[in-house]
This record gives C-alpha cells, sequence and structure tokens, in this order.
C-alpha cells in the first residue's frame, strides 16, 4: 500500500505526534509512506494531483521518533495521485489563521482531485470542507450539547451571560487547541466587551454554558469507523486535567493526560455522534467529553493516539493502519462501485 500523510509543515511537525506514530506504524507493516506539506500540493497539466513529499525506504527503526527525524532529513521527491492508494489529511486548518490563509482548506481541495484517480482520501475532503469551523459541531443532535450561541452582537452575548447565571465560555469559532477560549463569570464581567472584540476580530464568537464538570479536565476519546477504537479491550481515552489556574484541558495548553475507564454513559454519546460520522466519511475523529456533554468534535488532526498507546501499552495506530489496509482492499475489489465517503467509514 503507498500511503501519503498530508500534515502543515515538516518544519513544525513534531517526531512525538500522532501522524508520525500513524505513518511508522504503515512503514513496519512494510508500506510506502510519504509526508507532504500542505504547501507542496500542486495541480499537474495532465488533471492529477502532484506534490513535493519526504519519505524513507530500507532502514529498520526502534522508534517512530527515530523515524521521522529520518525522514525529515531525507530529500524532496515527487508523487502523483496515480502512485497513491491512500490519502490522509492530518493538517490542522486552524493552525494557518493568521499566517497563511491560503493553507486552510488547501488539503481537502487537493485531496477532491485525488478521488478522481481512485485515491482512497481520509477523512472526507468534501466533508471537512464543511467542517473547518466549529459550527460543524451544532449539526450533531442537541442532547449532545451545551447550551451555545453563535454570535457578534454585543448585546446577544450579553443576554446569554445573563441567561446562564452570569457563568459562560467564549472562544473563536474557528480554532483548535485551547486558543482564545475564555471563562466569564462575576469576578471578571468589566472584560466581556474587550473579551468579545478580540475574539470577533478574526469572525463570530461561541458562546457556550459552562459546565461544572470542566474543572476536572476533559475526557478525549478517539473514534474509528464511527465507533470507539479499541485494542484487546482497551480503548483509545485518555483524561486530560487542567493546569493548574486554566480552564483549557488540551496538552498543547498544559493539560496532563491520565488514564480514564470507559463508562456507559461515553459509550452511549459514542452511540450518538457515530450515524452522522459514518454518513460524513469521517473515519478517525476524536471527540472531548465533559460530564454528560460533548465539547467538540476534532474531525481534522486528532493527537494524543500515541500518549494513550504508552498509557495504556496498546498499539493503537496499528490498528488504525489495519483499517486502512482493509479499505484498500475493498477498493480494488470493487473497483469504481464504492464511493470515496463511504470506503472512509466501511
Amino acid at each position: 500500500m503507498k500511503i501519503a500523510f498530508i500534515i502543515n509543515d515538516h518544519a513544525t511537525e513534531k517526531p512525538n505526534y500522532t501522524t508520525p506514530a500513524l505513518g511508522y506504524a504503515a512503514y513496519k507493516r512494510d508500506h510506502e509512506v510519504y509526508f507532504i506539506g500542505v504547501g507542496e500540493l500542486a495541480y499537474a497539466s495532465d488533471g492529477h494531483l502532484s506534490a513535493r513529499c519526504k519519505t524513507t525506504s530500507g532502514k529498520k527503526f526502534k522508534t517512530q521518533e527515530t523515524y521521522f527525524k529520518t525522514v525529515q532529513k531525507e530529500k524532496f521527491s515527487r508523487i502523483s495521485s496515480k502512485d497513491l492508494d491512500v490519502l490522509f489529511l492530518r493538517n490542522d486548518p486552524s493552525d494557518e489563521i493568521g499566517e497563511r490563509e491560503w493553507a486552510q482548506n488547501a488539503a481537502f481541495i487537493f485531496g477532491e482531485i485525488a478521488t478522481r484517480d481512485n485515491v482512497i482520501v481520509l477523512n472526507h475532503p468534501k466533508t471537512l470542507a464543511s467542517a473547518v469551523n466549529k459550527m460543524y459541531f451544532q449539526h450533531f443532535p442537541e442532547i449532545l450539547r451545551p447550551k451555545t450561541i453563535i454570535s457578534r452582537d454585543h448585546e446577544e452575548i450579553r443576554a446569554f451571560f445573563k441567561e446562564q447565571k452570569q457563568k459562560m465560555i467564549l472562544k473563536p469559532l474557528q480554532g483548535s487547541g485551547g486558543t482564545n477560549v475564555f471563562m466569564i463569570d462575576k469576578k471578571n464581567e468589566q472584560n466581556l466587551t474587550q473579551t468579545i472584540d478580540a475574539i470577533s476580530r478574526d469572525g463570530y464568537v461561541i458562546a457556550q454554558e459552562y459546565l461544572p464538570d470542566a474543572k476536572n479536565g476533559d475526557t478525549r476519546l478517539f473514534l474509528m469507523n464511527g465507533e470507539p477504537l479499541a485494542v484487546d479491550g482497551k480503548y483509545a481515552i485518555m483524561q486530560r486535567v487542567n493546569a493548574k489556574g486554566e480552564i483549557r484541558s488540551n496538552i498543547h495548553a498544559g493539560g496532563k493526560p491520565q488514564k480514564v475507564k470507559m463508562t456507559d454513559q461515553i459509550m452511549k454519546l459514542a452511540e450518538i455522534v457515530r450515524p452522522k460520522l459514518v454518513q460524513d466519511g469521517m473515519f478517525l475523529v476524536g471527540i472531548d467529553i465533559v460530564g454528560d456533554k460533548l465539547m467538540e468534535i476534532n474531525v481534522f488532526s486528532p493527537g494524543g493516539l500515541n500518549v494513550m498507546g504508552q498509557m495504556y501499552e496498546a498499539d493503537f495506530s496499528t490498528e488504525v493502519i489495519k483499517s486502512i489496509e482493509k479499505k484498500v482492499y475493498y477498493n480494488k475489489t470493487y473497483e469504481d462501485y464504492l464511493f470515496n465517503s463511504r470506503l472512509a467509514t466501511l
């Protein structure tokens, strides 16, 4: 199998990230693995996706870190969608805000071109295009979500603040990693206008119900093909505990990962989101849970899979690659019969 991973940039992708872990798992299973930065994508005159990429072969590695460091040192080569079986879109568009606006939509635009060559593109690019901001989350059943408004109107947000008994969360419609997330309560109400102004400079403001359980952090669970990802009865799940004085639990924001047990309540939440994820061709996603509510669904580049693997001594990355291998088999067996959106979650 020839599989390429799209990342934001070779310079910013760290060897201990989830995407290098997935690449290393594929490499160990004797697949040809390529890494492509968003800025290295191109449309060739023959109508195919073309890209500069980095790859390595014929070597043995003991860790994903040594593997990916070797990849990063390799010279660029070129690959076409004609040569690929799978293109895995693992870049995060929100990382490009304010820096490389052109890069936010590039991966799924070029990903759609690759589907013309019968390349399996994960997650399904057409759906990713509609999920580039947190509005995608609002299309899931209301029972899953905290009370939320999305607006740029100060008065509307102030009215919601009053309705929520003067305690709420404010964050941007587009973004991830806990960037520009604020809790507003009676103690800092005087900062409300300034906070709305700061967030709305880049677009819409999400005002969200504050969930008391959030003080304990959140639970990140990986779903694959719409189902909780598990290996030998061990689930890809972890509790992310807030750093002292922080309302954010993201690991990049200082959150500490801890083991957590799967519960019936979490399984019920996962079951409720499953039909839409399957329909939308969302192969691998991370859902963030607080209490009995979903806080976020990360469909672009959910992280922490390698951390969970070390935590539970389970090879979740290889399980992901095995699932992709089956999709390649189905794709070749059925030739042009199956749509990419369906293959993505088979």
